[in-house]
């Protein structure tokens, strides 16, 4: 075989650590499960957006307060958080070393809330950051936001987390492909300008 018929040669990767991570997708895609479990195999205590932002008559924090509140939580060295709310979203992504985005479909997210509604019932579950209100302008939201959410989230991770690696997971059987292997264990392929062996498998875009 010629030199220039060979298949580019790939370099090792070296593995680094996952140290502070941010989960974002749609209401219903599993992001709270998702930070549990890597919480727990990585030793760092997760933290749920909704537990912060809803008190217990699900009145919301003010806008500065809550903005604070992630701004102190991301100066520590190590942190995994999920949550949405786009508006203060680049605040996670400039300090996240690692980045998830749950892109599911709308008809999965909608099964995932109808199945969060039967295992937990309805209401605050704060010590696994279940929040469950289901309204209508929550399922519009969920169906409309591969439209209208999801791209303003993928230009706020290309405009903030150019510096991260970043993985986009769009099915279910995506996620369990990405817990299933060793990088979600604890280490992952060093950033290089946000791309990575999941980036290709899942890209952004």
């Amino acid at each position: 075989m010629s030199e220039s018929s060979r298949a580019p040669r790939r370099e090792p990767l070296v593995s680094v650590p996952m140290e502070r991570i941010a989960i974002v997708g749609c209401g219903g895609g599993g992001k709270s499960h998702l930070t549990r479990v890597l919480g727990a195999r990585l030793g760092i205590a997760p933290t749920h957006l909704d537990t912060l932002y809803y008190d217990r008559n699900w009145q919301p924090l003010e806008q500065e307060t809550f903005a604070a509140l992630q701004r102190d939580l991301v100066a520590a060295p190590r942190w995994i958080i999920d949550g949405n709310y786009a508006s203060t979203l680049p605040i996670r992504l400039e300090a996240a070393d690692t980045v998830i985005f749950l892109d599911l479909p709308g008809w999965a997210c909608l099964l995932g809330i109808a199945q969060r509604r039967l295992r937990h019932g309805g209401g605050q579950h704060q010590a696994i950051g279940v929040y469950d209100r289901i309204t209508w302008n929550f399922i519009r939201y969920i169906l409309g936001y591969r439209k209208k959410m999801a791209p303003r989230v993928r230009a706020l991770i290309a405009a903030h987390a150019g510096h991260a690696q970043v993985t986009v997971l769009r099915s279910r059987g995506a996620v369990r492909r990405y817990l299933a292997d060793p990088a979600a264990t604890g280490t992952r392929p060093p950033a290089q300008g946000a791309a990575s062996h999941e980036d290709r498998r899942y890209p952004l875009h």
